[in-house]
């Protein structure tokens, strides 16, 4: 029946690449990407000499390093204070080598070394917020999409399936970038999108899967969707009305039974008690000594949608999601968990990694060694789309968080 049901999938699918219908939003030429949110120090390397341009267009060039340190108000570039809000860096069309020095936990990026520095191409954009900057990357959509693949997929995994991460990446891109004109940035550089890497780790299979997909988007009614993916579902996918109440029609449970070799398809995990409380009450649940902690209601997928917890002050319910957060999504890894207690630790045990929302990247991995083209992979974990050329896309709906 599952076989079945996917082939039905696939067959639906309609690949609207000379279609006539108008665009009404033409699609990005490049992604804003966040690469830290609060940079102190910074070091730019090229082979090539580096402009840089402050927001009233005067321009100074250094080579071949250029240190940025953050003074009062002003930028220090090579010992010179520059007063600007706002800085782009271009090399030409040369790749830039950033290399960033953090502030404690201020810096989202850490480079030490050759080995370790960020390698990206495009232009750079500072950008002040508060005490700090802001480190933009402006790359191309497609280079964009080659830097993320294997950053969140393994380059050695089936064709098909690279294929399948690169257009959900490249959907999920365009769809933030739609809805992000008053943002400095489209997309973050880290988990809390899509993990982006600039040039580390793209090879020859990673080019391939990009290039053959090139310009390609899943859509519904004609514009990109929330083209979210995890790594191991366990049993059925999640509706993002769980997860996120989003009522979004694609985003809806499917089946997964195809990701039993993921190496998070069971875990189990310990937390300190005391550990969890602290952490609860720095994100703003009053709680107090915990006594007990059990599942309080599940999804239709059966996970667990809040838990129940009884402590010193009373009874806390929280969601799911909240207490991953809480304890670390790579602590707590799905809320496809069991819970005990025992002495001055939390016991979970559990299935499977991520939201579980969208695309299982394990289930795609098997579906695509199986055979399963990269388009039917994406039909079956995203019901009721179809692939779209990305300049013929409409713009996305807002996004609107339904009553709970």
């Amino acid at each position: 029946m599952m076989v079945a049901r996917l082939w039905a999938g696939a067959a639906g699918l309609g690949i609207c690449l000379g279609s006539v219908i108008m665009p009404e939003v033409q699609a990005a030429q490049s992604i804003r990407v966040l690469l830290a949110p609060d940079v102190q120090q910074l070091e730019i390397h090229t082979d090539q000499t580096i402009w840089v341009t402050d927001e009233h267009d005067q321009a100074w060039s250094y080579r071949p390093v250029l240190r940025i340190k953050v003074r009062g108000h002003a930028l220090i570039l090579n010992g010179k204070p520059v007063v600007s809000d706002r800085l782009t860096l271009r090399a030409g069309d040369h790749d830039i080598k950033l290399r960033l020095n953090g502030n404690g936990n201020r810096t989202a990026l850490h480079a030490n070394d050759e080995k370790s520095a960020l390698h990206v191409s495009g232009l750079i954009q500072l950008v002040r917020r508060g005490k700090g900057l802001l480190l933009v990357n402006h790359v191309d959509l497609e280079e964009y999409v080659k830097g993320v693949v294997p950053a969140e997929a393994n380059p050695a995994w089936h064709l098909e399936m690279l294929k399948v991460q690169a257009v959900a990446t490249r959907t999920y891109a365009l769809y933030q970038h739609m809805l992000s004109s008053t943002r400095d940035y489209d997309v973050t550089a880290g988990i809390q999108d899509q993990v982006y890497r600039g040039r580390q780790g793209i090879d020859a299979r990673v080019v391939e899967a990009v290039e053959s997909t090139r310009g390609l988007v899943v859509t519904h009614q004609g514009a990109p969707i929330y083209a979210a993916f995890s790594s191991t579902a366990a049993g059925i996918t999640e509706d993002a009305m769980i997860v996120w109440s989003k009522d979004l029609p694609y985003l809806k449970g499917v089946e997964c039974p195809f990701d039993i070799e993921s190496p998070y398809y069971q875990w189990k995990a310990s937390v300190k008690i005391e550990a969890l409380e602290k952490n609860l009450r720095q994100q703003g649940f009053v709680v107090g000594t915990i006594a007990t902690m059990a599942p309080h209601s599940y999804s239709r997928a059966g996970r667990v949608a809040t838990v129940r917890i009884v402590d010193s002050n009373g009874e806390l319910i929280l969601r799911g999601e909240d207490l991953r957060k809480a304890a670390g999504y790579t602590v707590i890894p799905s809320t496809q968990f069991t819970v005990e207690l025992i002495g001055q630790d939390v016991i979970f045990s559990g299935y499977g990694a991520g939201h579980a929302v969208g695309l299982c990247q394990w289930g795609a991995k098997e579906l695509a060694e199986l055979g399963y083209s990269f388009s039917s992979i994406l039909s079956y974990y995203y019901p009721g789309t179809e692939l779209r050329d990305a300049s013929l896309t409409l713009a996305p709906p807002a996004p609107s968080a339904s009553p709970s």
